[in-house]
């Protein structure tokens, strides 16, 4: 099959579109026939590497997928999937039974895996995984507009309103207006009622997401605080969603108002920050972390991209040959919302 890989750790120039061989499913798992893959910041983290990351290589990156059942393997029971089945993969699921799944938290599961990271991921014309994994898809239903939505609506889902407990007429600080997850927790804010001031670092992305909902917008290239200060009236945010990291979070901290909570699923800038902890119990603030989300999210957000109550954005379709200069544009952030790769007919 044709498919979009690494051999080794490093930059844009080590992903090479060359052939792979055709994936086997295994007891309990299928073969999905993919149409269409989208990039995140995370395709971006494990091409590059870091301490302790292990592949087997070559690797193929990719968490998000769509398309259709082409093969299943032996004891697989899930209602509505067969051959033939058009279906969108969860892009992250657990592979054993413990504590955590048992208790409906699978994303806690030590034994959580993430398609493209710690398995072979979407990047290609065929992937092979877990038949729980899949949630099939309506007639009607767009596989661009599904492929958009998968790991960055169920990250923001979970983050904001599992994790983060959003509640309408709440004030909520995004930190960056271009990626994913971040276009993704604006609609999810005021799907659920709540206001949104985002920060972004240009004129268009500030339009955009003017033009998406946001109740104000500001430039991190301005005193951006003193501004949120005064248009909160001096008040701060109830929440604030910062998956920049390092260049951010101790600024997030301070922005939000007492008993605020500060979320993060990310760190586009750095993992370490140097943060100021009386502010942390001075006023009752809590740092909240996350990563995907569960199968009853899953269902959950799907069901409302599908039937229309979220829309995500997509900046650009590609094919699934062009995925390095896909990466390339998003490690520009040259982009606004997803980079869809189309993966055509062999």
């Amino acid at each position: 099959m044709n498919a979009l890989l690494f051999s080794e750790h490093g930059d844009v120039d080590v992903l090479e579109y060359g052939q792979a061989p055709d994936p086997k499913p295994a007891h309990g798992e299928v073969v999905v026939r993919l149409r269409a893959a989208a990039l995140n910041h995370l395709d971006l983290w494990i091409r590059r590497g870091w301490p302790g990351l292990k592949l087997e290589m070559p690797h193929i990156g990719g968490a998000d997928g769509v398309g259709e059942v082409s093969a299943m393997g032996e004891g697989v029971d899930v209602d509505g999937v067969e051959v033939g089945t058009r279906v969108a993969i969860s892009p992250g699921f657990a592979t054993v039974e413990d504590e955590f799944t048992r208790r409906g938290q699978h994303s806690l599961s030590p034994r959580f895996c993430i398609l493209g990271e710690q398995c072979k991921g979407t990047f290609a014309e065929y992937v092979a995984v877990p038949a729980q994994a899949l949630l099939p898809m309506p007639t009607a239903a767009d596989y661009t507009e599904t492929v958009a939505a998968q790991l960055t609506y169920l990250t923001a889902w979970r983050m904001l309103v599992t994790q983060g407990e959003l509640r309408a007429g709440e004030t909520v600080l995004i930190v960056g207006a271009g990626g994913g997850v971040n276009t993704a927790a604006l609609q999810i804010v005021k799907l659920c009622g709540a206001d949104a001031i985002v920060l972004g670092g240009s004129a268009s992305k500030m339009e955009r997401a003017l033009e998406m909902g946001a109740d104000a917008v500001l430039d991190y290239r301005d005193d951006w605080p003193k501004k949120l200060h005064k248009l909160t009236h001096k008040q701060g945010v109830d929440m604030a969603v910062d998956n920049v990291g390092q260049a951010t979070f101790q600024k997030s901290l301070a922005a939000l108002k007492r008993g605020g909570r500060l979320l993060t699923v990310g760190n586009t800038t750095g993992p370490k920050a140097e943060i100021d902890i009386r502010y942390i119990f001075s006023k009752q603030l809590r740092i909240i972390g996350s990563t995907l989300g569960t199968p009853m999210e899953f269902k959950r957000v799907m069901g409302l991209v599908w039937g229309g109550k979220l829309s995500p954005i997509v900046d650009r379709v590609m094919p699934l040959s062009a995925g390095a200069e896909a990466q390339a544009i998003m490690a520009r952030g040259e982009q606004f919302g997803k980079i869809v790769l189309e993966i055509g007919p062999t």
